[in-house]
């Protein structure tokens, strides 16, 4: 099996390039101009990353991550939702590299095989980087106004959130 997913990527490569001549298609012309359009996506989508990557900062350098997680302490011990893994549902939808961080101190501190790790393991995968997705791809479109799509995809995470832990326990106990 290995021997064949070995040559997936180059039997795909040459299956565009023979493709791409059985339709009389430039392939580098045609690449250049992708290119150059990807350039331009590229460009068009910078200022809300940059602004988004700085909000992020902000917010982790100045205490908010901690302050929630604090604050939503309580409730998570209220309906046994490890209060560990606060810090991750807080910075998840921000970030995604800030939230392998947060991931990787809870295995750390934690340890593996935990409650509160495989929460976040399933969490970290279930859910998504919300307000990076809504930045890049909005402003790639060039959308100003995303009507429901924020209120909607925190809702979803918000389900993910509570349905990963609920999942867990059923499938591994406390």
């Amino acid at each position: 099996m290995t021997d064949f997913t070995n040559w997936v990527i180059p039997l795909l490569a040459v299956g565009v390039f023979v493709y791409a001549a059985f339709k009389r298609v430039d392939v580098f012309e045609t690449f250049c101009e992708g290119a150059a359009e990807g350039l331009k996506t590229c460009a068009d989508i910078l200022p809300a990353l940059v602004l988004l990557l700085v909000c992020i900062g902000m917010f982790r350098a100045g205490g908010a991550v901690e302050a929630l997680t604090e604050l939503l302490r309580p409730l998570c011990r209220a309906v046994g939702f490890p209060p560990e893994v606060v810090p991750l549902v807080v910075l998840r939808p921000f970030s995604g590299s800030g939230a392998m961080a947060v991931y990787n101190e809870i295995a750390a501190s934690v340890g593996t095989d935990t409650f509160a790790e495989r929460v976040a393991a399933v969490l970290i995968g279930s859910s998504e980087t919300t307000f990076y997705t809504v930045a890049v791809y909005f402003s790639a479109v060039k959308v100003k106004n995303t009507r429901y799509a924020v209120p909607a995809a925190l809702t979803a995470d918000l389900t993910a959130w509570i349905v990963c832990g609920l999942i867990v326990y059923a499938f591994f106990g406390n």
